[in-house]
């Protein structure tokens, strides 16, 4: 797996002298822009992501941070806010977003904290799920022959 560009750090690294300065905005409201660029592939929803990250309120306090605890984290998707789970299937390995989630796909007033939440995320790895064998490949196919030593043709 990747490791963080500097495992003691209580920041995200700096932002890439070309990073838009403009956000992008989803359906759902939840915001974002790349601060960093990575490269590779993307999780999806199911995928189990190793990430660092540091969360802000609106008004700039902290209420949660990788950095400052010295080690990032891994989760599965589908087990954070909705606002993560679409946010971070938009990235790729190495990049850092920040998101600006509202409350709707955050946490939606059910516990603390409450209001727009301010994300930066750099996501290190990421394990795909397992995919299903296609039929034609599960198991003994039925005009399959069985040879002398137990082998299959």
């Amino acid at each position: 797996m990747l490791q963080a560009a500097d495992k003691n750090a209580t920041e995200p690294g700096p932002t890439d002298k070309d990073a838009p300065k403009e956000f992008t905005t989803n359906k759902s409201g939840l915001k974002y822009r790349i601060l960093r660029k990575g490269r590779g592939a993307k999780p999806v929803e199911s995928s189990t992501v190793k990430v660092h990250y540091k969360g802000t309120l609106d008004n700039g306090k902290v209420f949660d941070s990788s950095y400052e605890r010295g080690e990032p984290i891994e989760f599965p998707l589908t087990g954070v806010i909705k606002g993560w789970t679409e946010g971070v299937q938009l990235m790729v390995t190495g990049e850092t977003r920040r998101f600006w989630i509202p409350e709707g796909v955050a946490y939606k007033g059910q516990r603390d904290p409450n209001g727009m939440l301010v994300c930066d995320v750099e996501l290190l790895a990421f394990t795909a799920p397992p995919t299903q064998a296609p039929p034609h490949v599960r198991g003994r196919q039925p005009h399959a022959r069985q040879a002398a030593g137990g082998n299959t043709h």
